[in-house]
């Protein structure tokens, strides 16, 4: 995306798998499991690749996202220190996503948005509207969805993206 593009570009990623089996003390702190750690850097491959380096990434500090946006970055060959931890990412709904996208400068063009469902898949759907003809659980883990959005940040409400790109890391394969 050139700077000359009228639009702004949100990309939303799902935590890659986490293991329900293990000794983490609460939710928060569940780890990626083996398919997890598999898909993060596989993700992370096809998003360089593509060429979709984000100016922006805003991401949840729950160690299962942690762990996917880290191992994505790696891939990417970029810097942990340019990820936002944002506490409010994590178990969010449609209106806490909306705020801290609103809040958003408009100098980032390309934002990565890293979290969890249900909330990113209801701000998906909540984004780009019928006419995508996407239902729920479309979003499964590690999985990519590109949203076009306005000029502005702040504008951005119901309706108001084009969904892009869907990408899961199954058809990465």
């Amino acid at each position: 995306m050139s700077q000359n593009t009228p639009f702004r570009e949100l990309i939303l990623l799902r935590h890659a798998k986490s293991s329900w089996e293990n000794d983490a003390a609460n939710d928060f702190a569940r780890p990626l499991n083996r398919r997890g750690e598999r898909d993060a850097p596989r993700i992370g491959n096809w998003l360089r690749d593509q060429g979709f380096y984000p100016d922006l990434i805003l991401a949840s500090p729950a160690e299962r996202a942690k762990q996917t946006i880290l191992a994505v970055s790696e891939a990417m060959e970029g810097k942990p220190e340019q990820i936002v931890w944002e506490r409010g990412i994590y178990e969010a709904n449609i209106s806490t996503l909306l705020e801290v996208i609103r809040g958003i400068s408009d100098d980032a063009r390309r934002v990565l948005l890293v979290g969890h469902n249900p909330g990113l898949e209801s701000l998906a759907l909540y984004l780009i509207g019928p006419g995508a003809e996407l239902e729920y659980g479309f979003m499964k883990t590690a999985t990519v969805v590109r949203i076009a959005m306005p000029s502005h940040w702040i504008d951005v409400g119901q309706n108001s993206g084009k969904l892009l790109q869907v990408m899961q890391p199954r058809e990465l394969a």
